[in-house]
C-alpha cells in the first residue's frame, strides 16, 4: 500500500485511534529510554564514589545529567527543525551508546562526569522530537491528554528502572548489568526509530485552526509589548533560527516561560526535599523509599487525570490547583519538624506533594505546544525546554544552598514560596497567551 491512500484513510480517523494504532512507535521511544535511564541513575552516585569522590563531589557528578539534558534542548530543537525527528533521535540514541562506554570503561571522574553529561545531552533529543511531534499532530482538544500520556509514559520508565535495576544487582552483584540492560534498551529504541513505521510521514498534521489562533496570539501579544512588526505568516525555524526564535518570543517565555520554570523547580524540589526530611528525622533508608515511593506512585496514577482536566476545563485548572497543593504541602511540612507526630505528617504531605506534582502532569508539555509556532515549533520548543530545564536545575542548589546557610525548614519554605509565586504568574498569564478555545 503506498504512502497516500494510508494518510487518506488516517484523516478519516478519531486522534485517539491514530495514537493507539501508531502507539509503540510514538511511545516506545520515550519508553524504553526512560526505563534505561531510570535503571541507572541510582547508580551514578555509587560509581562516582567508587572512582574516589566523596559525597558532595558524587552529588555533583549526578546532577552532570540534568546540566546535560539543559544544555542539550537548545542543539536538540535545531536537529529536529533540521534533519526531523527520527533522525534526531536515532543519531542521538548512537550517541549515547557511546556515552554508556565511557561509563562502564571510565577510570577517572572527569571522564566519567564527560559521560553522563553526554547522555543528558543526547537525552535531549527524546524528548524535544516527541514534544515536537505532538505539537504538529495532535489537534487541540485532545493535546493534553496525548502529552500527559508521552509525560506518563516517562514516569513510567523512570518509576520501574530502578525496580529493574534493583533485580539486576541482585543476580548478577554488578552495576555492569543494570547498565547493559540501558544499553539493550537503547539498541531497541535505535532499531524502533529507523526500521519501524515512522509517525512523523504517517500521520498527518493537525489541522485544527484552533491550534494557529492560539500560536498567532502569543505572537501577536508580543508584538505588543515590544512594537515590532509580524509579517506574514508565524516564522518557522528555519527562516528565523533557533536564537532569533527564542528573541521574537521573549515576552511569553518571560513572562509564562518563567511561571513554568517554577513549577519545574518545585517538582524538581520535592525529589530532593522528600529524602533529605526522612534524613533530617533519623528514619532508616527503607522506611525513607516506602515514603518517597508512595508519594511516586499517587502522582503516577493521576497522570491521565490532568489530561482529561486540561482538555476539559482549560489548561490553568491543572496548573493552579497542582502549584497551591504543591506551596501548602511545602510550607506545612516545613513547620512540622520539630512535632511529636513529625513521622506521621512527614508521610501525609509527601502524599500531598504527590497528589499535586500528579496533576500538574503534562502540563508545562502542553502549554509549550499550545505557544509554539504550529508550522514548525522545535526551535521554540527548544528554548522553552531550556526554561523549564532550567528551573528543575536550579532548584536541588536552592534547597542545598539554604539548608546549608540556613536549616531544611527554610529552604523548604522557600520553595513553598516559589509554588505561590509560580500560582501567581500561571493565574496572571496563561488566561493572556492560553486562552481557552475548544
Amino acid at each position: 500500500m503506498t504512502l497516500q491512500p494510508i494518510v487518506e484513510t488516517m484523516t478519516s480517523d478519531s486522534p485517539r485511534d491514530v495514537l493507539f494504532r501508531f502507539a509503540p512507535m510514538i511511545y516506545g521511544p520515550t519508553l524504553l529510554f526512560a526505563l534505561g535511564e531510570g535503571a541507572v541513575i541510582p547508580l551514578i552516585p555509587v560509581i562516582a564514589n567508587r572512582l574516589g569522590a566523596d559525597v558532595a563531589l558524587a552529588a555533583l557528578i549526578a546532577s552532570a545529567l540534568v546540566v546535560g539534558t539543559l544544555c542539550g534542548n537548545i542543539p536538540a530543537g535545531w536537529a529536529v527543525a533540521r534533519f526531523g525527528e527520527r533522525l534526531t533521535m536515532g543519531v542521538a540514541g548512537i550517541v549515547i551508546l557511546g556515552g554508556l562506554v565511557g561509563v562502564v570503561f571510565a577510570n577517572s571522574l572527569a571522564v566519567f562526569a564527560a559521560a553522563v553529561f553526554l547522555i543528558g545531552f543526547c537525552a535531549a533529543s527524546f524528548a524535544l522530537a516527541r514534544h515536537s511531534f505532538m505539537t504538529t499532530r495532535v489537534p487541540l482538544h485532545f493535546r493534553a491528554r496525548a502529552l500527559s500520556l508521552l509525560g506518563g509514559t516517562f514516569r513510567l520508565g523512570m518509576f520501574v528502572g530502578p525496580f529493574i535495576s534493583a533485580a539486576l544487582l541482585g543476580i548478577f552483584g554488578d552495576e555492569s548489568a543494570s547498565i547493559a540492560f540501558f544499553a539493550v534498551c537503547q539498541i531497541a529504541t535505535i532499531l524502533l526509530v529507523f526500521l519501524g513505521p515512522d509517525p512523523e510521514r504517517l500521520v498527518p498534521a493537525a489541522t485544527a485552526s484552533s491550534v494557529e489562533e492560539t500560536a498567532a496570539t502569543a505572537l501577536a501579544l508580543d508584538e505588543e509589548d515590544t512594537g515590532e512588526p509580524v509579517t506574514g505568516a508565524i516564522p518557522t525555524a528555519e527562516r528565523a533560527g533557533v536564537f532569533r526564535t527564542m528573541w521574537r518570543y521573549r515576552g511569553v517565555l518571560s513572562r509564562l516561560g518563567l511561571a513554568a520554570a517554577s513549577l519545574s523547580a518545585v517538582r524538581s524540589a520535592r525529589q530532593v526535599v522528600l529524602p533529605l526530611w526522612g534524613v533530617s528525622l533519623g528514619l532508616d533508608a527503607s522506611t525513607i523509599a516506602v515514603v518517597v515511593g508512595v508519594s511516586g506512585a499517587i502522582d503516577f496514577a493521576l497522570f491521565y487525570a490532568s489530561g482529561q482536566v486540561m482538555d476539559r476545563f482549560g489548561r490553568l485548572w491543572a496548573a493552579l490547583p497542582a502549584m497551591v497543593l504543591m506551596g501548602a504541602g511545602f510550607f506545612a511540612l516545613s513547620v512540622t519538624h520539630e512535632s511529636g507526630s513529625a513521622t506521621l505528617w512527614y508521610g501525609m504531605f509527601a502524599a500531598v506533594l504527590g497528589v499535586g506534582n500528579g496533576l500538574s502532569s503534562g502540563i508545562l508539555l502542553t502549554l509549550g505546544a499550545d505557544l509554539a509556532p504550529p508550522e514548525e515549533p522545535a526551535a521554540f520548543l527548544g528554548s522553552w525546554r531550556t526554561l523549564t530545564d532550567g528551573g528543575g536545575a536550579i532548584a536541588p542548589v536552592l534547597v542545598s544552598a539554604l539548608t546549608a546557610a540556613i536549616s531544611l525548614p527554610v529552604a523548604v519554605a522557600a520553595m513553598g514560596l516559589v509554588a505561590v509565586a509560580g500560582a501567581v504568574g500561571f493565574v496572571r498569564w496563561v488566561p493572556r497567551y492560553v486562552p481557552r478555545a475548544r
